[in-house]
């Protein structure tokens, strides 16, 4: 796993300015739902996912370290957790926390990379 887990891993294929949203995302044991908003800035990239009906039309939040591999041809990013590990990360609210320190720390624990959460 990377340092930083607002970092992609050298080898997921990170496609630096290419618009990810509608992109397809599979957890390691099957679809999780498309990407809505995403940032591919250096220690601060993550991935914003609207999980439709899986999780009651949720959004979930996703550091860009669990990012396995993406797929341009196929529009979709592989994601290393399964949905059980994604549906019991710490809630996430748009308005309050894509931008809230303490949030970004506690999902950062929450993945697990020895704390270290970039510019946060």
């Amino acid at each position: 796993m990377t340092e930083n887990v607002w970092s992609y891993r050298p080898a997921a294929g990170r496609l630096p300015g290419t618009d990810l949203t509608g992109y397809k995302v599979e957890a390691a044991d099957g679809g999780i739902g498309k990407v809505d908003k995403h940032s591919d800035e250096v220690t601060d990239a993550y991935l914003v996912v609207d999980t439709g009906v899986w999780i009651f039309g949720k959004e979930v939040l996703l550091p860009a370290s669990t990012v396995v591999s993406i797929d341009p041809e196929e529009e979709r990013i592989y994601v290393d957790r399964t949905k059980d590990q994604i549906k019991a990360a710490p809630e996430f609210h748009r308005e309050s926390h894509l931008d809230d320190a303490a949030y970004r720390a506690e999902l950062g624990s929450y993945y697990g990379v020895g704390g270290t959460f970039g510019r946060f």
